[in-house]
């Protein structure tokens, strides 16, 4: 009987302890059953049979001593653009790694298309401690309005001059650094890995042919100070918008255009209402999973190496397709009909953002020189 009860007791606190932390409990049900059933079977034969040897006994004892296995975790990814894209199928790709290597106790539940509210939204739900939202992919400036003075720099224009430039910091010494930041400062969350989404270009509905065709321009931002700081310097006019209502402000003429990787432009349907794009290529789009601290510290030891590792595997799967995807989608929005505008010289450009590069690495001078280089 002391045995039930203390079984009863484990059970009750697996319950309880996955509850608090906002995660699913595990089904326990099916195993309480059978722990009953052996007890009833174990007393109905010392009843009848009092001859039962001790052999019988005690391998009915060891029926209700089985460990009880790992508690399923289920947390909630959040994901501004749909699956179809490459932070998408990163998403999948992570999901199903998770899945493969808990042996299915571990479920990453992908809310998709924005349904959960745009980076901010999300952001703001992760760091207030809401506990409905347990993961998420971000771009790296998304962080920067909420102290992220490391990340920032990941968003500044013409920062990383291509992909390899981007990978040789993720893969450095600096990238857990830069991981790291938003625990370290409090905010309550802590980034897992990174990925990237391709380069953000500007994108409008009225047809342009160079960089001064921007200027008075209204251009979608997220209220973010470097991007802010880019658009103004590039004499356009800065517009918060919501990435949700990004189409119908587009549609209606409260913004002229905005900038987004080419794989997210043409999942978005943007071409449909801003059929013109400039390849400036002003910012790769870093970007960063993240988890809260909260439901980091619930899991076990071996759940957040799970992470880990199927972080890493995610991460080698967006290298690996972000760039090929993105040139697939460009040929067939050239095929569309969009008109895509090549930037050949890039120097006035990064000539027109100078003062906000260095407005927004002060202080961080020397870090910022690293950054860079690892371009050689």
């Amino acid at each position: 009987m002391k045995k039930k009860i203390l079984s009863i007791l484990l059970g009750l606190g697996l319950v309880i302890s996955a509850t608090a932390c906002g995660l699913q409990a595990p089904d326990t049900s099916a195993t309480g059953s059978s722990s009953k059933e052996t007890q009833q079977a174990a007393s109905d034969t010392n009843t009848t049979a009092s001859d039962t040897s001790s052999s019988e006994a005690d391998t009915s004892a060891d029926a209700t001593e089985t460990a009880p296995a790992e508690p399923e975790v289920t947390l909630v990814y959040a994901e501004v653009n749909p699956l179809d894209t490459i932070v998408g199928q990163m998403a999948t790709a992570f999901a199903d790694k998770v899945a493969e290597l808990s042996g299915g106790t571990m479920k990453i539940d992908i809310q998709a298309s924005g349904v959960l509210g745009s980076e901010n939204d999300v952001l703001d739900t992760m760091l207030g401690g809401g506990g409905t939202i347990h993961m998420s992919r971000i771009s790296a400036f998304a962080l920067t309005s909420y102290g992220g003075e490391k990340s920032m720099l990941l968003s500044l224009p013409y920062t990383f001059v291509n992909r390899e430039h981007f990978w040789a910091f993720a893969t450095s010494d600096l990238a857990d650094e830069f991981l790291l930041e938003p625990h370290e400062n409090g905010s309550g969350v802590r980034g897992l890995f990174y990925g990237e989404e391709g380069f953000r270009h500007f994108f409008t509905a009225k047809e342009i042919s160079g960089m001064e065709d921007l200027s008075g321009m209204k251009l979608r931002v997220s209220n973010d100070p470097v991007m802010n700081g880019l658009v103004e310097s590039l004499g356009a006019n800065p517009t918060v918008v919501s990435f949700n209502e990004l189409y119908s402000a587009l549609q209606t003429g409260v913004v002229d255009g905005a900038e987004q990787p080419i794989a997210n432009y043409k999942s978005n349907a943007f071409p449909e209402v801003a059929p013109n794009m400039i390849l400036d290529g002003h910012t790769l789009g870093a970007i960063q999973v993240i988890i809260t601290d909260a439901a980091w510290d619930s899991l076990t030891e071996e759940q957040q190496n799970i992470l880990i590792e199927a972080g890493e595997y995610a991460s080698q799967f967006n290298r690996q397709i972000s760039e090929e995807a993105e040139n697939e989608v460009l040929e067939q929005l050239k095929a569309d009909g969009v008109n895509i505008v090549e930037v050949t010289d890039v120097a006035p450009w990064q000539e027109a953002v100078k003062g906000v590069i260095e407005e927004n690495t002060k202080g961080q001078e020397d870090l910022y020189q690293k950054i860079l280089e690892l371009a050689n």
